[in-house]
């Protein structure tokens, strides 16, 4: 028993290694520019065939990143959103689509890769699904949207799609952005991931009321 149990220690160490790696690697040369060979060296693994045997595909260990950082960020979400119950601010909706990201962000320390991870996912076509599939499985995600609908009852569906569609791209552009300048060295216009989420709740509130021209 003893001996199990250290096996499944070792093979979660070695799981957590790889995730690490991969999403280091693919934040900053893109996904489909790594190997899975590249992946298991970079986690110190000696056996080429490590990644593909504790995950199974690329896109396997994209969902694997993507589910690790899911929980974490579904409870700061779960908590925001309870204080904001019944609410009909508008602000307080953004602040629950914006924040949690953020704050999760913050709570990882520095250096942080996945904000520039989730941007490469997002922009390509084959991994987006991932993690739109993943917002999709999200209880809380589904109350803030229902939030915003009943703060903007006179907009019409097409607009408030494209508009959450704005929100979703800015979102995670501008915290990979962030994290991009936080890992090179250089300034960013926030002091702190914070006040980052209040400055993007600030511009999104006045994106989401900005008038309709008629076509």
């Amino acid at each position: 028993m003893a001996g199990r149990a250290v096996r499944a220690e070792q093979v979660s160490a070695t799981r957590e290694l790889i995730l690490t790696a991969a999403e280091r690697l693919y934040a900053e040369r893109g996904v489909y520019a790594v190997s899975n060979r590249q992946v298991g060296e970079a986690a110190g693994q000696g056996n080429n065939t490590a990644v593909g045997y504790h995950f199974g595909t690329r896109t396997d260990l994209v969902r694997a990143i993507v589910r690790k950082h899911a929980a974490p960020v579904e409870e700061i979400r779960t908590r925001l959103v309870e204080r904001v119950t019944g609410s009909t601010e508008l602000r307080d909706w953004v602040d629950c689509l914006v924040r949690p990201v953020f704050e999760h962000l913050a709570a990882l320390g520095s250096p942080t890769w996945y904000a520039r991870f989730c941007a490469q996912v997002m922009t390509d076509p084959a991994l987006h699904r991932i993690m739109v599939e993943e917002a999709l499985g999200s209880p809380a995600l589904r109350e803030i949207v229902d939030g915003l609908r009943r703060c903007l009852p006179e907009l019409p569906d097409d607009v408030r799609a494209e508009r959450g569609d704005m929100a979703r791209h800015l979102i995670v552009h501008m915290a990979s952005e962030r994290e991009r300048a936080l890992a090179e060295g250089t300034a960013t216009p926030r002091t702190d991931w914070a006040d980052a989420a209040t400055g993007l709740v600030d511009a999104l509130v006045g994106m989401w009321q900005a008038p309709v021209t008629a076509t």
